[in-house]
């Protein structure tokens, strides 16, 4: 069991508590730091017994805390975690992990040089469908993999407050991205390994907030494959991954949550239907478990900080991750096609 503290209550903040809270063997919260102090972030504190700290530094220098654990806006994570390396705390990073490449290897480098486990929050990962998806492509069932494309939409910009992080350009540059498309950024990269290069276009329709709310992408893989990811803020909430090979295509399918659902639909019901439709005959219907996909990755960096099994989201792919992330921003601004570097 290690003790771990949340940086950030918001509405995700509190969300991984609620995941694991007094009901998990491996990983407990004993404290937080949240900077407005908010009643709300009192209330919260308080039903699940946190300790609400001062500051950030208060944390790192708590010698009950093992861990913390990052819900915070991505502009300040890579001093978070290099801080919190020094101090000698595992790191779980909610996503996106940083703003480039160059934060991610500083971030990495300095886990790695402290000896310490860093995790990141991308939680479909863990999903039994999305497992499933990954060894049907591993195995070949798929035959050679062409194209991944996916679809995510969601209403919360037509209601988020403009001093959320989320609504802000600077925060949160091409619209969605940052908030849900860094989660099929990171899919199609555990799915296909590393990208060469992307294409985005991205612009403003009816955002109430000086933000993008249509953000279109096209990817290019090192292996040769291609992907598309269409990502909306101002349209009803769906989410559809496909996956083309020359044998076959497969459909997940769910929702893109939105602000207002439970705590449970959030951590539980991200995937709803899922098929694999075959060159040469019916297509198939895979039933999709209902599964805290929060529980499982708070728990797997549990278990890699006391010593088991390696967080399955390896460094590299972090580090990747966050380079193809800004070059997506890069080439919104340029209108040309970035290299991933």
């Amino acid at each position: 069991m290690i003790n771990a503290a949340v940086v950030g209550l918001g509405w995700w903040g509190g969300t991984l508590v609620e995941a694991v809270q007094g009901t998990s063997d491996k990983i407990r919260f004993v404290a937080a730091h949240t900077r407005s102090r908010s009643e709300k972030d009192q209330e919260i504190a308080k039903k699940h017994g946190l300790a609400l700290a001062a500051s950030y530094e208060d944390l790192l220098a708590d010698p009950r805390i093992d861990a913390v654990v990052l819900a915070t806006p991505p502009s300040g994570h890579r001093d978070q975690v290099v801080a919190a390396a020094k101090a000698g705390k595992h790191v779980f990073c909610e996503k996106p992990f940083m703003l480039d490449g160059k934060e991610a290897r500083e971030a990495v480098a300095a886990i790695e040089k402290a000896g310490l486990t860093m995790g990141v929050g991308y939680n479909r990962r863990f999903h039994p469908s999305w497992l499933d998806l990954k060894q049907r492509i591993k195995s070949g069932e798929l035959g050679t993999i062409l194209h991944f494309e996916c679809t995510m939409t969601f209403p919360n910009a037509l209601t988020q407050p403009a001093t959320a992080w989320r609504a802000q350009r600077r925060e949160s540059p091409c619209g969605g991205l940052f908030p849900m498309g860094v989660h099929a950024v990171d899919g199609m990269i555990d799915l296909a390994g590393e990208m060469e290069d992307v294409f985005c276009r991205s612009f403003r329709r009816v955002n109430p907030n000086d933000n993008d709310d249509t953000t279109s992408i096209l990817f290019r893989f090192k292996e040769g494959m291609s992907g598309y990811l269409g990502i909306m803020t101002t349209t009803a909430p769906t989410f559809r991954f496909q996956v083309y090979g020359s044998a076959g295509m497969a459909l997940l399918g769910g929702v893109t949550h939105v602000t207002g659902h439970s705590s449970a639909q959030r951590r539980s019901g991200l995937f709803g239907n899922y098929t694999i439709s075959p060159v040469k005959g019916d297509a198939m219907e895979i039933e999709v478990p209902q599964f805290d996909v929060n529980r499982a990755e708070l728990e797997a960096f549990a278990a890699a900080a006391s010593g088991g099994e390696p967080y399955p989201i390896s460094h590299g792919e972090m580090i990747h991750g966050a380079a193809a992330t800004a070059a997506i921003i890069r080439s919104a601004a340029s209108g040309k096609t970035e290299k991933v570097s």
